[in-house]
């Protein structure tokens, strides 16, 4: 028995000229399927399943935690195709941190969901300051998008850069632009 989305990509197959019944498109609309929920399982993601108890209370640390090119990958909610890039994530830690691994997890299940990058730093940087307290949380993020690349104005070498700067990073120049520069630096070890 087929599935509804499976169903549905059938459907677009045939209403964009194609057989669906031709060798080389009879298991597509099973495995877009799967592809579509793959891509959009943030929407099945829950925070605290995702954070699962690693947030660590009452540390002494108090400076800056800096997580950067962490790679993700999204789909445009405006054309359903994809954008990808880094993600740059800082806090300035108030007796509180959280497991590095959660911090990509956290990107991870924000742009597993139909997204616009605006949103996705936002959703981001929110959710740190919410569950962390912090004095402040950074985020920057820098993507290419496909809408932009494969269609429209085709500028090929485009990348979008978006920021979000809650607490300290808004208010202190200077800690704004110490996270900037070590964003910045080689990622060499």
């Amino acid at each position: 028995m087929e599935d509804r989305i499976t169903a549905l990509i059938k459907t677009l197959l045939v209403e964009l000229g194609e057989d669906p019944e031709r060798e080389g498109l009879i298991k597509t609309p099973r495995r877009a399927a799967d592809a579509l929920r793959f891509l959009t399982k943030g929407y099945r993601d829950d925070i605290h399943t995702v954070l699962n108890g690693a947030v660590f209370e009452g540390e002494d640390y108090d400076e800056m935690v800096v997580v950067k090119d962490i790679e993700f990958y999204s789909l445009c909610e405006h054309h359903l195709l994809p954008f990808y890039g880094q993600c740059h994530i800082a806090y300035i830690a108030n007796k509180k941190i959280i497991g590095l691994s959660k911090v990509a997890r956290l990107v991870d299940m924000y742009a597993r969901r139909l997204q616009v990058q605006e949103r996705l730093t936002t959703q981001i940087a929110h959710t740190l300051q919410e569950w962390l307290n912090p004095q402040g949380v950074g985020v920057v993020m820098e993507a290419a998008h496909l809408c932009m690349m494969m269609r429209g104005v085709e500028k090929q070498h485009s990348k979008a850069l978006t920021s979000t700067m809650l607490g300290t990073f808004r208010k202190d120049r200077s800690t704004r632009t110490e996270f900037m520069e070590l964003i910045r630096r080689p990622g060499s070890y």
